[in-house]
């Protein structure tokens, strides 16, 4: 449990630094802050992402819970209809450069085979 609070608190965080830190990132000492702060998280006599875990994150995913579970059940009925017509497209595709090369071979097969006399079929050795 310790670790998923970490790992959540810690993804939170880095989730939130990739655009701050672009603004921030001029302040002088931040990148020192920033390590003592990861640091601090991770410290099991400080035990910073357990604090932050319990005193933000939980109390937020749990007022949020029904809108979460909303939005995974949203996601995965998306997730399978674009998988479905992404899927029906491809072989769509498929089938057609299957048919077009199909009859484009089909034609230089043929003309190939037309240039052939049967004598020079013939001794063509059949190989097992």
């Amino acid at each position: 449990v310790r670790w998923m609070m970490y790992w959540i608190v810690f993804s939170l965080f880095l989730a939130t630094e990739t655009f701050t830190d672009l603004l921030i990132s001029w302040f002088p000492f931040y990148y020192e802050i920033k390590m003592a702060f990861v640091i601090w998280l991770l410290s099991p006599y400080t035990r910073g992402a357990s604090l932050l875990y319990r005193k933000f994150v939980h109390p937020t995913l749990s007022r949020k819970e029904k809108e979460i579970d909303t939005y995974i059940v949203q996601a995965r009925e998306r997730g399978y209809e674009a998988m479905v017509r992404f899927g029906k497209r491809g072989l769509n595709l498929a089938a057609t450069a299957a048919v077009q090369a199909a009859t484009k071979s089909q034609g230089a097969l043929a003309g190939r085979l037309r240039s052939f006399s049967m004598q020079d079929l013939r001794s063509i050795p059949d190989e097992p």
